[in-house]
């Protein structure tokens, strides 16, 4: 379990230096001068001065940073990031965000490589190496959550989709034993399918698909991994937007949807480093799909939010008074600090302490 967790922990922290690397190779190609690249957050415990930056590592294990030259404030310099094009500006703020999605294809590339688990219909058969039928989806508070069933679990004793819906209708009120796969391990639990389950929740709360496994050949796993990380693109802005949709008009989240942050998505990492290789780079890839769209969000304190000052910028003429700028980005940094920290607490309550 030790090893998984810094796995886990050099998983994301890996994301956040990629991050902060795209915005270095842009800065350094447009020739702004970088005067520090830094991993993990001061106070600093070692640096070392390359060429006319410092590299350093530093004392606090969150995340990683770029401190460029003329970003805080207008310098009057021709290395200054202050004084060079706003679309060279723009593209070094979006160097970040691009390569979160690059890190996607990449590991999606070598997924579709492995092999990779796709969803087969009940009717198809023929040659499918190891299908089965897993859990793609469980419902906060139904009979499967509080059982211990997880997203990933197979479920041993059926072969279709279909034979878990006939058997949760059939059961329904009475006490069931289920025997789940889990990575290597094989264990059963006990429930009782409900008699009032939400409307396409199922009496037992899961949403189960039958999968197989599928690899490519070198030359096609690059291009399936650009097609799957266009398509989980598009999938999550959709969903979003269905989501902060009902969200700002009042209907709240969708049933079966929740807000989480790093302690939730540790737990779910766990829960596919557990399944394997293949599930875990998976999973990687799609967090590093999330990363990217959150951090071009138009809002003050993410990179999106550079961007909108740059477009004011372009609008006015003239750049917008740094110290406005930090003023606004200080009041959106310390709304976000509080939202993830009410969701840790969330997370810690649902996974702890219920």
């Amino acid at each position: 379990m030790i090893l998984t967790i810094l796995i886990i922990f050099f998983s994301l922290i890996g994301l956040i230096v990629l991050h902060e690397l795209g915005h270095f190779v842009l800065a350094k190609l447009f020739r702004v001068k970088v005067e520090e690249f830094g991993i993990f957050l001061p106070p600093r415990l070692v640096g070392k001065r390359i060429g006319e930056t410092i590299y350093s590592l530093n004392l606090l294990p969150f995340g990683a940073f770029v401190k460029l030259y003329g970003e805080e404030g207008i310098v009057k310099d021709i290395r200054s990031f202050s004084e060079k094009p706003i679309w060279q500006r723009a593209l070094i703020i979006v160097g970040g965000v691009a390569t979160f999605w690059i890190v996607s294809i990449i590991l999606l590339s070598i997924v579709m490589g492995l092999g990779v688990s796709v969803e087969v219909s009940d009717e198809e058969n023929g040659t499918l190496v190891d299908p089965k039928v897993q859990v793609l989806a469980v419902t906060p508070d139904s009979p499967a959550e509080i059982a211990g069933i997880k997203i990933g679990d197979t479920l041993k004793q059926f072969n279709k989709v279909k034979e878990v819906r006939e058997f949760s209708e059939k059961y329904v009120g009475q006490e069931v034993t289920l025997i789940i796969g889990r990575g290597k391990e094989v264990f059963e639990v006990n429930l009782t399918p409900r008699l009032d389950a939400p409307e396409d929740k199922g009496a037992i709360g899961i949403l189960p698909v039958r999968t197989a496994i599928k690899s490519y050949p070198w030359y096609q796993a690059p291009i399936k991994g650009i097609e799957a990380t266009i398509a989980s693109t598009r999938t999550i802005i959709v969903t979003l937007a269905e989501v902060l949709g009902g969200f700002f008009a009042g209907k709240g989240l969708p049933p079966g949807v929740q807000l989480v942050g790093p302690v939730g998505i540790g737990s779910l990492m766990i829960q596919f480093a557990e399944l394997g290789i293949n599930y875990y780079l998976h999973f990687i890839a799609v967090i590093s799909i999330y990363l990217a769209i959150f951090n071009i969000l138009p809002i003050p304190a993410l990179d999106g939010g550079k961007l909108i000052f740059l477009g004011i910028e372009a609008i006015r003429k003239k750049p917008v008074s740094p110290k406005v700028e930090q003023k606004v980005t200080a009041v959106f940094f310390t709304l976000l600090i509080i939202l993830i920290t009410w969701v840790t607490v969330n997370d810690i309550i649902r996974l702890f302490l219920k």
